[in-house]
């Protein structure tokens, strides 16, 4: 058997150690709007969190839109041998 390379992501564990980092430094970033001084333009910028849960739900919706658009833009597999 030929040794093969084996990466630090191909050890057990290692992506639960990326993932939990990830999540992490997401919550910190989301703490993090408690320590800068905002100037909102509109009065819903204020609220805690704002542009993080913003971005999630714009994330989330993009998905959605994504997969109702595959269903209209699909084709069959044989689509381009006909």
């Amino acid at each position: 058997m030929v040794d093969e390379k084996r990466y630090w992501l191909d050890k057990p564990g290692s992506v639960d150690k990326v993932t939990r980092s990830v999540y992490a430094i997401c919550g910190l970033l989301f703490l993090g709007d408690l320590f800068y001084s905002k100037h909102p333009h509109f009065e819903v910028e204020a609220w805690f969190g704002f542009y993080g849960i913003y971005g999630f739900v714009a994330c989330v919706l993009l998905v959605l839109a994504a997969k109702g658009l595959r269903r209209v833009l699909k084709r069959d597999e044989d689509y381009y041998d006909r």
